[in-house]
């Protein structure tokens, strides 16, 4: 009995392949990436996943291996291998970009489910209470919040079925973007809709605005980096992993690949069915909406191959939004179920319990309860603030979101920085490396904090070059005011515990 009890706490190497597929591939990234650079966005997600993914991915999984009896994640791994306070900020940072990531999809996450049930975006015209419009979607973001949050507290068990089916439906989703592309690609003899012109196709986008501009170019590079974040995330989940010296690596590692092949492959495809002058330059078409506007342009274009009917060509493009709609649905729910606990539960594990008013650091369940209830209250009220506050209300959105984006990736650099001493630290006992030598993982720690250094250096500079010196500006204030409150806070539990030598300073005395 208590073997079987014992299975049902942890996760199997599939349920860690599916968290990490779910947490970190966005589907909806492949249709915006060829929107904004067609078929030249291939060789920036080649080179993202050389430079950034796949090495980052390496040294998670070395750190998960070293310390696979840790419940702090990312905290614990920086504060071992660097020091607390610097591990804190970076932690607290990368935190802090999750709650507005939470605020930004809550209200988003019904688009799919319009999808779904319409065809078609219909939220817009949505009435809840006489409401219409953002407030509506606003009122339906919180009760997702709370939704989820219940179930989440509950424990590791109830996330895994949300987050098993969502990795399913992806996979799902990608197995018709797969067969149905190859379909019309046989159905139309092998022309492709938009056609290969040679180096060139791979180099120059389409999209005026990116042709010919190498700092917009570069730029996407972050867009790249933001299509492979989240696997940081699951680094809370080493010590709910079963056999975890072993199946963590192992999960981590085939993520990485299965992704980085993912989003190439994933773009080729779409060129296939999809002519960007034809699709793309349509009226309405905007990010938002691209992913539907290209899997429902798949359906169209499935049965135009064959020579059905126009109106056989339309019922097959509703049949296959519908269908986008609900996956991209689970997909999300999937990636909420994980990110409403795991970069919470990373930060409350990992530091010291005095470090968090009250009773805040509390676990029940394997989960911090109490505060995932205050998580959830702090992201309803931005949310209401954002949907009832009126224009002004919806300009300080845009300033989160910009002070966010920044943010989201610079701990990446702390996590990479923080992996050159933990290599050169003989004490601490590593059972699996892919890095071999300390040169090898100074040199990969090196690459790494350079590609996502530049990628956001062109990401800040791009807006003032613009004319939008504003949002430049909201970039670098997002990660120094973020860093600012958690050298406060930390400061403030330094000189009110660690200076007075009170033994429940110590992250042991919980």
């Amino acid at each position: 009995m208590s073997v079987k009890v014992k299975s049902t706490k942890h996760l199997t190497l599939v349920s860690l392949v599916l968290m990490i597929f779910t947490s970190v591939y966005g589907f909806n990234n492949i249709p915006r990436s060829f929107y904004k650079m067609g078929y030249a966005a291939i060789p920036w997600y080649i080179l993202s996943g050389i430079t950034f993914f796949i090495p980052f991915a390496f040294m998670l999984s070395e750190f998960g291996a070293a310390f696979k009896d840790e419940k702090g994640g990312i905290y614990s791994w920086m504060e071992k291998s660097v020091g607390a306070k610097f591990a804190f900020m970076a932690t607290f940072m990368w935190y802090a970009s999750y709650v507005i990531w939470m605020v930004n999809v809550a209200s988003g996450v019904w688009v799919p489910i319009s999808n779904a049930i319409f065809g078609k975006d219909t939220t817009q015209t949505w009435a809840l209470f006489g409401l219409t419009g953002p407030k509506t979607l606003g009122i339906l973001g919180m009760l997702w919040i709370i939704f989820v949050t219940f179930i989440s507290t509950k424990g590791l068990d109830k996330i895994k079925k949300v987050t098993s089916l969502g990795g399913t439906a992806v996979a799902l989703l990608n197995v018709v973007l797969l067969v149905g592309s190859l379909l019309v690609l046989i159905g139309n003899h092998g022309q492709l809709a938009q056609p290969i012109t040679g180096l060139s196709s791979f180099i120059s986008s389409p999209d005026p605005a990116y042709s010919g501009n190498m700092i917009s170019s570069f730029a996407f590079v972050v867009f790249a980096i933001f299509a492979y974040g989240g696997i940081e995330v699951v680094g809370g989940l080493v010590d709910e992993t079963e056999n975890a010296e072993k199946n963590f690596p192992k999960g981590v590692v085939i993520s990485a690949i299965i992704i980085s092949v993912g989003y190439a492959l994933g773009l080729f495809l779409v060129g296939i069915f999809t002519n960007w002058s034809n699709v793309m330059t349509g009226n309405g078409v905007h990010l938002g909406n691209v992913g539907y506007v290209v899997m429902s342009n798949l359906g169209y274009s499935l049965g135009s191959a064959f020579g059905a009917s126009e109106a056989t060509c339309l019922a097959l493009a509703h049949g296959v939004a519908r269908f986008v709609g609900l996956s991209m649905f689970l997909a999300l729910a999937g990636a909420f179920f994980t990110l409403m606990f795991s970069p919470l539960k990373q930060l409350i594990e990992g530091t010291p319990a005095k470090l968090w008013p009250g009773k805040m650091a509390e676990m029940k369940n394997g989960m911090p309860q109490r505060a995932m209830w205050i998580q959830a209250t702090i992201v309803c009220v931005i949310i209401a603030l954002v949907s009832f506050g009126g224009e002004n209300m919806s300009g300080f959105f845009v300033v989160l979101v910009a002070m966010t984006n920044v943010a989201m990736t610079l701990p990446y650099m702390f996590i990479s920085f923080a992996f050159a001493p933990f290599k050169k630290n003989k004490d601490i006992i590593k059972p699996f490396e892919i890095f071999k030598t300390d040169r090898s993982a100074l040199i990969w720690t090196i690459v790494v904090m350079f590609t996502v250094g530049f990628a956001n250096f062109f990401s800040i500079i791009q807006p003032a070059l613009e004319g939008k010196l504003s949002i430049t500006l909201q970039s670098i204030g997002g990660p120094v005011f973020f860093a600012a409150v958690a050298w406060f806070m930390y400061s403030h539990y330094e000189k009110k515990y660690l200076n007075k030598n009170i033994p429940f300073a110590n992250k042991n005395f919980k």
